[in-house]
């Protein structure tokens, strides 16, 4: 179908742009203001410039209506606590001596005071700072940051749109705040908190806001009809003032389902919707409940989470359907763009035609600009935009790099026994305890050690043809060999020899398998000042030949402790790339798991007894919706189980997870079927012992007593306290003693200091136990 011309003008838009700029400058300059090497001043010029570029590309590219107060220092949601006044105790002091070094306190923490909880924004690889409030918490409206950055657009001449998270989704995200009692429920604040939010919509309309977006991503999953009734009161409280602005409210990443009448019926002027492939049933439902009439619909109609081009002509049927059921069309990104890179265009090491079919930010932005031209003209006003996506869609669809014969038939190949261990656990606990010899509370890290800045200078050395691979090679065995080292003398248990090699635990594997693609500037914001450069799933996908065997037998060389061969799982390695979308995420998957089956069988026969395979995506990859949780769970532990099922009875399997909620997945972290588990646990108190033992996990666990992400530097007696919770709820002969996550981010000192305080403090638990159980 071709959309006949708009009748009413039609605005491109988007939700969000990457914060960090083409080189990263965010990213230095607020690491230069925490190491005193560049001014609070220098700061926030730097982060106004950004703003200036960022809107002014967006303009260039034809978009109408700029959004504001999606740029941040750290994270969006930490910035709606500040809004509102929800600082917690522990760091107000912080925050009123100076409101910069607060807002980095309860994001990173100090060695005295620790930050807020952080963990995923829905199903994406972007982290959140979560709000912690209670029933004494008090709301106080403090606009500046929005109010300053719409007056900074408006300035410069753009029409702008400030995007604050809507006061729902803010609540839903949020959990009881420390010594709150765990039932507590952040929604019954909602009355208190509108008020608050009814201040700053005043204050933007005063600063000359036409339009505020009210994101409400978190009514896009089950809801109960309490929450629903909550989302309609608070709609029409806000939209009840005369002194507001224009209201839209956005969804994103999925079907709104039954929250969409509720918003439809509310009094606001527009709603935002996802009509990619995860929202594409929010075209019938919209026509089911009968449109908007009289309201603005902005629709979401190219994937702002993945790097694939779109289908122009496919879009422009799904616009031209939504022309008769809204006053008024827009078009748009499925969500913020904040989740894929900045700049296809800068990847010049891959070939121009496959280029052709990636679209980053910019690429993105031209091509809502492109849909929206065409749904306001009609189809002649972009026929050349036309044809060559039509040609580019071809060059993807007949190349040889997304078919390989060889892997199709492996896979068909696959048995139900392929993916299952022949013995149970009790006979390989059993095996390995007199295999490996561990004693009680056995201490390990999840994998790597602080990349320094030499390696890095060694990779750009290699890079830039300063140093050859000999020399580069030279350079990671002396890594290696003061990592294991230094785990002999603080006296870790099964020790790790530190990926001193790679750059990425997802892109150093892509870049040594078929199908996959390696971006040089593809960088997108995990949290913080955390960036990472996701690998791009292209095609079929197998190993030509071992990628971590030589590095791991190195190590195991040099200790006769066990070292652990480290790997990262399937689900992990299609979550953290931008994954193909031309065939279901399972059969990927598993492709993937079995390329990595063969490297787990190489491990083995080069006398690698511990293996551990890290799985921190399988929750966050966990569909939105609980209907489709038993079909992602299923493909999901499958593949993890046919990466791991061909070892003997005597090798210990591992698997890593952190930063997500776990509770609702322990099933099938049981189900994955793995010896050991390790998991983020420091910054919950435990939270996930208490899950695993109400599951009755049979296994061994390791909660981490170490948050890595932070540079606090934990005591004996904190690492001490945490192990004891722990053994609440897992007994000593399954416990393990372990960080959070791995130690890439974090500098030698304080890395030395923790885990010798978290050797003693395993230790000194060892010692307080009854006999019986050290036995």
């Amino acid at each position: 179908m071709t959309p006949k011309p708009a009748a009413a003008a039609v605005r491109a838009t988007v939700y969000g742009y990457p914060r960090q700029g083409q080189h990263r400058e965010l990213k230095k300059a607020v690491e230069g203001y925490w190491k005193g090497r560049v001014t609070a001043e220098a700061l926030r010029e730097t982060a106004a410039e950004l703003r200036r570029t960022n809107w002014r590309q967006l303009a260039e590219a034809g978009i109408d209506e700029v959004p504001t107060g999606d740029f941040s220092y750290y994270d969006h949601v930490l910035d709606t606590s500040v809004m509102v006044g929800a600082i917690p105790a522990r760091h107000r002091a912080a925050v009123d001596a100076d409101a910069l070094d607060g807002y980095f306190a309860m994001a990173r923490g100090t060695q005295d005071v620790a930050p807020l909880e952080m963990t995923k924004w829905f199903d994406t690889n972007y982290h959140y700072l979560v709000p912690e409030l209670g029933p004494d918490t008090v709301f106080t409206a403090d606009s500046a940051k929005q109010v300053a950055e719409l007056t900074e657009a408006l300035a410069q001449g753009h029409t702008a749109r400030p995007v604050l998270v809507g006061p729902v989704t803010y609540l839903l995200l949020a959990k009881p705040a420390p010594g709150v009692p765990a039932d507590f429920e952040p929604l019954t604040l909602l009355d208190r908190l509108l008020p608050v939010y009814a201040s700053v919509l005043a204050d933007l309309r005063a600063a000359g806001a036409e339009w505020v977006q009210l994101d409400e991503p978190a009514l896009v999953q089950d809801r109960t009809p309490a929450e629903l009734n909550a989302a309609a009161r608070a709609y029409r409280e806000l939209g009840a003032p005369a002194n507001r602005p224009k209201l839209l409210v956005a969804s994103y990443f999925g079907r709104l389902g039954e929250a969409l009448p509720v918003l439809a019926a509310a009094p606001v002027e527009g709603l935002g919707l996802d009509f990619t492939d995860s929202g594409a049933a929010n075209l019938d439902d919209l026509a089911a409940a009968g449109g908007l009439p009289g309201k603005r619909l902005v629709a979401g109609v190219v994937n702002g989470r993945n790097i694939w081009i779109n289908d122009y002509q496919k879009s422009l049927t799904t616009l031209g359907t939504l022309l008769g059921l809204a006053d008024r069309v827009d078009v748009a990104a499925s969500c913020s763009l904040l989740h894929v890179p900045l700049d296809a265009s800068a990847e010049r090491d891959i070939d121009p035609q496959v280029r052709r079919w990636l679209a980053f930010a910019r690429q993105k932005t031209r091509e809502i600009a492109v849909l929206a031209r065409g749904l306001a003209r009609g189809t002649d006003a972009i026929a050349p935009e036309l044809a060559a996506n039509r040609a580019d869609l071809a060059s993807r669809a007949g190349s040889a790099l997304t078919h390989d014969p060889a892997v199709r038939a492996r896979t068909a190949a696959v048995t139900d026994a392929d993916g299952r261990r022949a013995q149970p656990y009790p006979e390989r606990a059993l095996a390995q305890r007199a295999h490996l010899g561990l004693p009680l509370l056995p201490t390990t890290t999840i994998g790597s050690f602080p990349q320094t800045d030499e390696l890095r200078v060694a990779r750009a050395d290699l890079r830039a043809g300063r140093i050859d691979a000999a020399g580069y090679e030279e350079r990671i065995r002396a890594e290696i060999g003061e990592v294991i080292s230094f785990q002999e003398k603080t006296g870790l248990d099964v020790l790790v020899h530190g990926e001193p090699e790679r750059n990425d635990m997802v892109q150093y594997f892509a870049e040594q398998l078929t199908g996959y693609l390696a971006t040089q500037h593809g960088w997108v914001q995990s949290y913080g000042t955390r960036y990472v450069r996701p690998p791009v799933l292209a095609g079929d996908i197998s190993r030509p030949e071992p990628m971590t065997v030589r590095w791991t037998s190195y190590a195991q060389s040099l200790t006769p402790k066990p070292v652990k061969g480290m790997l990262t799982g399937p689900v992990t390695m299609l979550a953290w790339s931008f994954v193909r979308d031309d065939q279901p995420l399972g059969e990927t998957a598993r492709q993937v798991a079995l390329a990595l089956r063969d490297e787990v069988d190489d491990l083995e026969a080069a006398g690698t007894s511990v293996i551990q395979v890290d799985e921190p995506a399988l929750r966050e990859t966990l569909p939105l919706r609980a209907a489709d949780h038993a079909a992602y769970l299923a493909w999901a532990t499958e593949s993890f189980r046919l990466t791991t099922s061909g070892v003997r009875p005597g090798t210990q399997i591992h698997t890593h997870m952190c930063y997500a909620e776990f509770g609702d997945i322990v099933q099938a972290i049981d189900d994955l079927d793995a010896d050991v588990i390790s998991l983020e646990a420091t910054r919950s108190h435990m939270q996930v012992a208490r899950e695993l033992a109400a599951h009755g996990y049979p296994r061994e666990a390791g909660p981490g007593v170490w948050d890595i992400h932070s540079p606090r530097i934990p005591s004996t007696r904190e690492a001490a306290d945490l192990l004891r919770t722990g053994l609440e709820a897992i007994p000593a002969d399954r416990l393990w003693v372990n960080p959070d996550c791995g130690l890439k981010t974090r500098g030698w000192p304080e890395t030395r200091a923790s885990l010798e305080h978290l050797v003693a403090a395993a230790r000194e638990i060892r010692a307080e136990l009854p006999p019986a159980d050290r036995a």
